[in-house]
């Protein structure tokens, strides 16, 4: 790894814990960064998943008032979650390199979409309804997002919020707590999966990672000067890019 590779990596970094602070869609960026310095595509996703985690841990950290309330009944979604997370990832340990790089485009344009398409997406529920988690609907649905999550994470913080909006209970603030709590579930079973697996670029990761934490707590600035929008508008423009680099290199 040349100083620039690692300099655009820790840059990535930075950027990607930057975004998920403000917008989320870190995973756009990281992804991005590692196919351009050279990373196989399935690598590079293992590789973000290990980089985002941090800041999933850090998330549900700030939402533990709201998730001591219910945590008991969201079990049940975090054992599914867990079970989602293990196909997912095993279906991604499972393809070719050539495979899975014919599939990203497809999956990098359904992302961008969604996550596009985010603020339309979010829960409306109002604060008087109590959290109601663990209903077949909720858990059918979150097992299919724990699946993508596992095979492919970008977007899956914005389809998971969707999804418990429409099949479970709650303020938004409960709901998103519950996202956090279970993408931590699906990250760290993603993570074990990879690791085992041995697909995880470890010098870029540790070079990505303190990145991520400096722009973490920098988003906080960001976010209140930079509004919202722009920093999507960003998110979806590095989609774009990434989608068509892998249409027009397949």
């Amino acid at each position: 790894m040349s100083f620039f590779d690692a300099a655009l990596l820790f840059l990535a970094g930075f950027v990607s814990g930057a975004v998920n602070a403000v917008a989320g869609g870190g995973t756009f960026v990281t992804f991005g960064a590692m196919t351009l310095v050279g990373v196989p595509p399935i690598v590079a996703n293992a590789t973000s998943s290990v980089t985002q985690f941090p800041g999933y841990i850090t998330s549900t950290l700030a939402y533990l008032d709201d998730i001591r309330h219910f945590w008991r009944q969201a079990l049940l979604l975090c054992v599914i979650s867990a079970f989602g997370a293990l196909a997912g990832s095993l279906i991604l340990l499972a393809l070719s390199n050539p495979s899975f790089r014919a599939l990203v485009p497809w999956l990098l344009i359904a992302a961008t979409a969604l996550f596009a398409a985010g603020p339309w997406l979010k829960p409306t529920a109002g604060p008087e309804h109590q959290a109601s988690v663990g209903s077949l609907a909720g858990s059918l649905a979150q097992f299919a997002t724990s699946v993508y999550g596992g095979f492919f994470g970008a977007g899956m913080g914005v389809m998971m919020l969707a999804t418990l909006g429409l099949t479970q209970a709650g303020d938004y603030h409960k709901l998103n707590a519950l996202k956090n709590m279970l993408a931590v579930v699906i990250a760290a079973i993603a993570i074990l999966v990879f690791v085992t697996g041995g697909v995880v670029a470890w010098p870029q990761a540790i070079v990505m990672i303190p990145g991520g934490a400096l722009g973490g707590y920098a988003g906080v600035w960001i976010a209140k000067r930079v509004p919202q929008g722009v920093v999507r508008g960003f998110v979806v423009a590095v989609g774009l890019f990434l989608a068509f680099y892998y249409f027009t290199k397949g």
